[in-house]
């Protein structure tokens, strides 16, 4: 399998998105290590196997720092780093405190940054790669989460100097998600009719499942990604139809002739 013999640390791994990419580099052959601030309600499991699981709190450096030293000490490796640890409450600009919107910087960009520093020693040693979980909410507006929005084009961004930086040592890219339903999407989308509604926009008629997220995520930390590193893979079901195609009243005519 394309995991095979690999260690795999995937941040805020315990549920949603993260759990998808655990579960997915587990059905690859990768040993697992899941972190996050609370466990699991249930373990993280996928073909007969089980992935660790270790609190953590991404924004204590020190924490991290000897966290990463432990999953190498213990498991003798690392080589794949899947950043994917962050999220937002819905909160436009103006009702949230610069402290708010600060924290949510700090969960989304300062601790990808922070983890991925923490690991790139034992990285390097392995010739491993980092997988950055960013979102089609770096790439366009996002009222209601702009502060998300902006940390995850940072993200990208970061993504980028690193694989320049770190090459050839190191492989960073990032998987650009798009909607996804998760067991939070009622949170976004409301119940199964909004859902299913929101699902009507995406030109491929339904959301990401956390499973088209992982199998992306395998791609990148595989071999099968050896020369792709800077790059940003979009994960969105072919985006959003533009507004206007259903606002305009013309519509294309044929060739006349």
């Amino acid at each position: 399998m394309e995991l095979d013999g690999r260690v795999a640390v995937v941040t805020g791994g315990t549920r949603g998105v993260g759990a998808g990419i655990a579960r997915a580099c587990l059905a690859a052959g990768a040993q697992v290590v899941v972190c996050a601030r609370r466990p699991p309600p249930q373990p993280v499991r996928a073909a007969g196997r089980r992935a660790a699981f270790h609190p953590l709190d991404l924004r204590d450096p020190a924490a991290v720092r000897d966290f990463f030293a432990d999953v190498a000490a213990t498991h003798g490796r690392l080589d794949v780093l899947v950043n994917n640890a962050g999220g937002t409450p819905y909160r436009t600009l103006a009702d949230g405190s610069a402290e708010q919107h600060r924290r949510v910087v700090e969960l989304n960009l300062l601790a990808p940054l922070t983890a991925s520093l923490a690991a790139y020693e034992h990285l390097r040693a392995a010739r491993g790669s980092i997988v950055m979980v960013g979102s089609v909410s770096g790439t366009r507006p996002s009222p209601g989460s702009a502060a998300y929005g902006a940390a995850k084009a940072g993200l990208d961004h970061l993504a980028r100097s690193m694989a320049v930086e770190w090459a050839p040592g190191v492989r960073v890219n990032t998987l650009v998600l798009g909607m996804v339903r998760t067991e939070l999407a009622h949170l976004h989308y409301g119940d199964e009719e909004g859902v299913a509604a929101v699902a009507r926009t995406v030109p491929l008629g339904r959301l990401a499942e956390p499973s088209d997220a992982g199998d992306a995520a395998v791609f990148l930390a595989s071999d099968r990604a050896a020369y792709i590193t800077g790059a940003s893979l979009l994960v969105h079901g072919g985006g959003e139809r533009p507004a206007f195609l259903d606002a305009a009243t013309a519509r294309p005519q044929g060739d006349p002739t």
